[in-house]
């Protein structure tokens, strides 16, 4: 892929193509699987459950968190299988996307007859640790 946004394409056009084989009314984990395989197939690098953790200003892990999938180490996708998309759908894709440090996150719902997906994005700006952080943990400085 030659620019997240060709990523994004390529995700959005892929689960689609999901969407209207297999409809909506299954668990979140056939619609993760089936997102996988076919973008595997298609040459992209995709990792299930990636672990998250969340960390103190100090470094200390507070908090664990598996997102669905990390596609080529830059894109968080969350899916869900829900009736509609709700405030802390998004809130728990941001989280990710802080966490990682990394800047775009597509948040998918199979759930429903009409398809939805969205995309998020994080400034670099916004993800900068606390003024009192160890500046070598910046966005900026990870080359993000």
């Amino acid at each position: 892929m030659r620019t997240i946004n060709d990523l994004c394409d390529r995700v959005r056009e892929t689960a689609y193509a999901i969407h209207v084989y297999h409809g909506h009314g299954h668990l979140e984990k056939v619609y993760e699987n089936a997102l996988t395989h076919r973008l595997r197939k298609a040459g992209l690098d995709v990792r299930q459950q990636y672990p998250l953790q969340v960390l103190d200003d100090d470094g200390t892990p507070i908090g664990d968190y598996y997102a669905d999938l990390l596609i080529n180490d830059c894109l968080i996708v969350e899916i869900k299988a829900a009736k509609t998309l709700a405030d802390e759908h998004v809130a728990q894709l941001l989280g990710y996307l802080k966490s990682t440090r990394l800047e775009h996150g597509l948040l998918i719902n199979f759930g429903s007859y009409k398809f939805a997906i969205k995309k998020y994005a994080l400034t670099a700006k916004r993800i900068e640790p606390p003024h009192n952080a160890d500046p070598s943990l910046s966005a900026n400085s990870q080359g993000n």
